[in-house]
């Protein structure tokens, strides 16, 4: 038996890499059900597996998926009710943002960090492109800094194209396993290929008259890093929801909510309409953001939840 993480899915065969750098194509053996997590990939991104050499050891047969420590999935389109693990095993969620050429909405960033929550994935917001920041964009900047760093996340500013701040950023990626995510055009591949050449991962151009980045990345794929760590390299997100989530559990997933809401006069308060709430007394005051709690409206009022809409 041999041990190793998967690297890449393309369809029936799973790229695998051993603890010596090598990698080989395998399949599954059988049918492989998880825990009851009904997906259309029951191997996923980011799985250590065991497998058993074929083919005069060419190609290898996966016998066993060892327990994931956490995972993220996606549906696997708007009409179906099957999902998809995007990736497991992960260490942190990066989301890339940018304020223009696109610009990143508050709501799409805190519907990426409450379902990194819900899946239990730390999150760290990384602004890329702060060579275009006119003084109106470096203000914006700033408040969107304060927002996040104030309630837990780590906030980094870089610049892909002109190298700014990205020792920072190979800091925070050393020995560890993260997701990269983000809109497409906002420098994703740009960042990595900054930070580490050798993948020559393709790039993408703005589209001038949407103002939207390209579609370049198909799949999700890991790539180790020369430093220390992993990145898992994921499609381009046109939007972001939550699948099979309890709207009563939502507030729970802003941790400046989570703090307040046990001091609401009702254990089943939703913040919306009761009285005597502290989660509406904390946005009233300014201790909890408006913004925010906006997005947390938002996403109470949604007609359906789904996790992630990748771009065709």
């Amino acid at each position: 038996m041999f041990e190793g993480i998967v690297i890449k899915s393309t369809g029936s065969w799973f790229t695998v890499m051993q603890n010596d750098g090598s990698k080989i194509n395998c399949k599954l053996k059988g049918q492989f059900r998880i825990k009851g997590i009904k997906t259309t990939n029951p191997v996923a991104v980011g799985d250590k597996v065991e497998f058993i050499h074929v083919r005069d050891e060419s190609t290898g047969l996966i016998t066993r998926i060892f327990e994931r420590k956490n995972h993220i999935i996606r549906r696997s389109t708007k009409l179906s009710a099957q999902s998809h693990i995007i990736a497991s095993n992960i260490d942190q969620a990066v989301l890339i943002v940018t304020h223009a050429q696109p610009r990143t909405s508050t709501g799409f960033i805190d519907r990426f960090l409450v379902t990194a929550e819900a899946y239990h994935i730390p999150a760290v917001l990384l602004i890329n492109k702060i060579d275009l920041f006119n003084e109106e964009l470096k203000n914006y900047h700033d408040k969107i800094i304060q927002i996040y760093s104030s309630v837990g996340y780590p906030c980094y500013s870089v610049s892909a194209l002109k190298g700014t701040n990205l020792t920072q950023l190979k800091n925070l990626l050393k020995d560890k396993i993260s997701l990269l995510s983000g809109h497409s055009g906002v420098g994703k591949s740009a960042l990595v290929n900054a930070i580490e050449p050798g993948l020559d991962i393709k790039t993408g151009e703005i589209s001038h008259v949407h103002n939207k980045g390209k579609h370049t990345t198909a799949h999700a794929e890991m790539h180790k890093l020369s430093f220390g760590g992993f990145i898992i390299d994921t499609p381009g997100i046109k939007e972001f929801g939550l699948l099979d989530f309890d709207k009563n559990e939502v507030a729970e997933r802003f941790p400046e909510m989570r703090e307040k809401m046990h001091d609401c006069k009702f254990n089943n308060c939703t913040h919306v309409h009761e009285p005597d709430c502290a989660v509406k007394k904390a946005v009233e005051d300014g201790t909890i953001n408006k913004s925010r709690y906006l997005n947390y409206l938002s996403i109470l009022n949604d007609k359906y939840f789904e996790i992630v809409d990748w771009e065709k």
